[in-house]
């Protein structure tokens, strides 16, 4: 089977990420160890290994073809139709990508169950960018939510996601995706909390569900991540919702460095929250050094110094 010509599924641009380019390294069927209640795929029996996949050399000839069409691609996403770190030959595949990326930059978007094994650890280190989910903590909630299969051990997540967050030198990020009456309560949440100042990644995207999900579930209100993001105390969050509502108030220079300090804001934040004269209240006090604009793997914060 010929797989180059379904491999690609860019290049599309991207707010952060300027033009990219996506790798689809399951591009004939749905290969995940999790069947996820909110998957914008088809429910499908989850798997420990993937038995149908491109050879690395055909993702590079369709990877080196797209480059002669678009040079200007600045980042190479590997995903795939379920988990992308299941590639057996993910290792030799990210070091041919090294080869021929030039300025570009590579990101890989997992579900972060496999990176515990050592294999899949090491590999990930040699990537740019690596986002990885986290919907829960708890092993009840891996089942009821993200319906692992019986090789995850869910156990070995969070502390790997630790130590590779210790160890690597490029960006790691987080996301979570919350869903209605399965990881919403309180209990779930503070274990996530707690969990991620432990893994102390770059940034946190939280989410809910914004397309048509393969199972019954339905998405948190946006005031429940508003909420969630507030509580997350001083953690880069980034709250990624469509059409989110405009909820423009005044602020003096107390009630924003007290904000900032409890979480950091993000410019889509300040562009809902802040009125006309706070955020001119807000451009003073960059300009006098009393907080500053950090960018977090493509997403700008503003912190207090």
């Amino acid at each position: 089977m010929s797989y180059s010509n379904s491999i690609i599924f860019g290049p599309i641009p991207s707010r952060r990420f300027g033009i990219s380019l996506g790798v689809d390294l399951s591009p004939s069927s749905k290969q995940c160890n999790f069947d996820c209640l909110y998957c914008e795929l088809e429910g499908a029996k989850t798997i420990s290994s993937m038995q149908s996949y491109p050879s690395v050399k055909d993702v590079i000839t369709a990877i080196t073809d797209s480059f002669k069409k678009h040079p200007k691609i600045d980042v190479i996403t590997l995903t795939a139709n379920g988990e992308p770190t299941l590639y057996p030959e993910l290792d030799l595949l990210i070091d041919e990508i090294n080869k021929i990326k030039g300025l570009a930059k590579t990101l890989i978007l997992s579900n972060g169950s496999t990176i515990y094994k050592k294999d899949v650890y090491t590999s990930l280190l040699k990537l740019d960018t690596v986002k990885l989910s986290l919907d829960c903590v708890s092993v009840k909630c891996f089942k009821k939510l993200d319906r692992n299969h019986s090789s995850v051990d869910v156990e070995k997540i969070v502390p790997a996601m630790i130590e590779f967050s210790k160890e690597t030198k490029n960006d790691f990020v987080l996301e979570v995706l919350f869903v209605k009456d399965l990881n919403d309560n309180d209990e779930e949440i503070n274990l996530l909390y707690n969990a991620i100042k432990q893994i102390n990644p770059k940034r946190v995207d939280i989410g809910t569900i914004d397309r048509p999900p393969a199972y019954k579930v339905k998405p948190v209100t946006f005031e429940c991540l508003e909420s969630i993001a507030n509580s997350f105390e001083g953690i880069n969050v980034n709250i990624a919702y469509k059409n989110r509502p405009k909820q423009e108030s005044t602020y003096t220079e107390d009630e924003i460095i007290s904000m900032l300090q409890r979480r950091p804001l993000t410019k889509e934040d300040i562009s809902n929250m802040f009125d006309a004269n706070s955020k001119i209240l807000l451009n003073k006090m960059l300009e006098n050094a009393k907080l500053r604009l950090v960018d977090s793997s493509g997403v700008e914060f503003y912190k207090i110094l």
